[in-house]
């Protein structure tokens, strides 16, 4: 509901209880904290207990081990990357594990990790990328080797979120000898397993990411086995709109940050806020976000509402609200000049958290990409 008491269409009053706990969950337990750059990986692992006690991991699983639609998801992540991205990294690396693991999983794996992982007891993230796969998936070189009913995995993964603080990796691997697509399939891998390796990467933003070696490290296949790339495709379709909802809840968390500098701050005799360039700056940065936001709120409806364009919408979504949230943060470093690039400060924080918004769950190239596509398909 907004100020003026206007429901917004597109949430129920489900949607609307959950944004207010959130929100409180934030006040409490995130905005202090969220400049502790510290140690990532014990931080991740307490905000994730932290956000099983308060049920919110639930809305990351769907049913019956959570309570996920696509609004719900969206939701859950604007306003934990309003407060903080490694929170909001937590919430969606358990969000694509559990939506793997339910579509191509067996009865028995949903049952054995799906109540763990919504519980908090366990963080599950997905490995898929490697030092020369990442947006080309097919060119993964890890290798299942099959060993009676289990399989020993080797190679090394990258950018793994939550890589050392894991209790299981949903793992891309294929057969030996095969090539492209043929031979790819999902595991699931301990993470205390013999054969596991943790390298940290030191990024720009202090968030929980490193390389996973595998050296024969025991595995379970998860499902079948067949059509991998489809079902990872399928599950980053189907959380889109939450991707969206996280570059919405930063922009907004660079636009608050931009107008209360703006009305404290005095210069040449009188606050930011008086002068023209400040309000244009405001009055754009808002529009964009508020247009992202109303974009991804309609995709995460379509997509609960099953309809056919679901996807294209989420993919016009996530490219809107990605660019509108870089374009936020940039805007209020500036308007906070050199007080905005003092290491540690929020708009500083920001500005390095941003960045990874456009190269996460698929980069925004490849989003393009399958957006033109479907359009012109269906016009063809």
């Amino acid at each position: 509901m907004s100020e003026s008491g206007i429901v917004d269409p597109h949430l129920q009053e489900v949607h609307r209880e959950l944004a207010a706990s959130v929100r409180e969950f934030g006040e409490h337990h995130l905005r202090a904290v969220a400049r502790d750059e510290k140690d990532p990986v014990a931080r991740a692992r307490e905000v994730g207990a932290l956000l099983g006690e308060e049920g919110l991991r639930a809305q990351a699983r769907p049913a019956p081990f959570g309570s996920a639609d696509a609004r719900s998801v969206l939701i859950a992540r604007e306003g934990l990357a309003y407060f903080s991205q490694l929170a909001e990294m937590v919430f969606a690396a358990q969000g694509l594990a559990s939506h793997l693991i339910e579509s191509a999983g067996t009865e028995i794996q949903r049952r054995r990790w799906l109540r763990s992982l919504a519980s908090g007891a366990v963080l599950g993230p997905v490995a898929l990328a490697e030092p020369d796969a990442g947006s080309d998936l097919s060119a993964v070189r890890c290798v299942a080797e099959k060993d009676g009913p289990l399989f020993r995995l080797s190679g090394v993964k990258s950018w793994v979120t939550l890589a050392g603080g894991a209790g299981v990796y949903v793992v891309l691997a294929r057969a030996p000898g095969t090539e492209k697509a043929d031979g790819l399939s999902l595991f699931l891998v301990d993470g205390g397993a013999d054969g596991v390796a943790i390298q940290p990467i030191e990024a720009i933003a202090a968030l929980p990411v490193g390389e996973l070696g595998l050296d024969g490290a025991s595995a379970v296949r998860l499902g079948s086995g067949t059509r991998a790339l489809r079902q990872v495709s399928r599950s980053f379709e189907a959380l889109r709109p939450g991707a969206a909802g996280a570059a919405c809840g930063l922009g907004a968390r660079a636009l608050d940050e931009a107008v209360r500098h703006a009305l404290v701050r005095r210069q040449f005799g009188r606050a930011l806020a008086g002068f023209q360039a400040t309000k244009m700056t405001i009055a754009e940065t808002y529009s964009a976000i508020e247009a992202a936001r109303c974009l991804a709120r309609h995709a995460a409806w379509l997509a609960d509402a099953g309809a056919e364009e679901a996807g294209r919408a989420a993919g016009a979504a996530r490219l809107a609200a990605t660019e509108a949230a870089g374009r936020a943060v940039d805007r209020a470093l500036q308007l906070h000049g050199a007080q905005g690039l003092v290491r540690g400060s929020t708009v500083e924080r920001l500005f390095r958290e941003a960045r990874a918004l456009r190269l996460r769950e698929g980069t925004t190239e490849m989003v393009r990409l399958e957006l033109a596509e479907t359009i012109l398909k269906e016009n063809r």
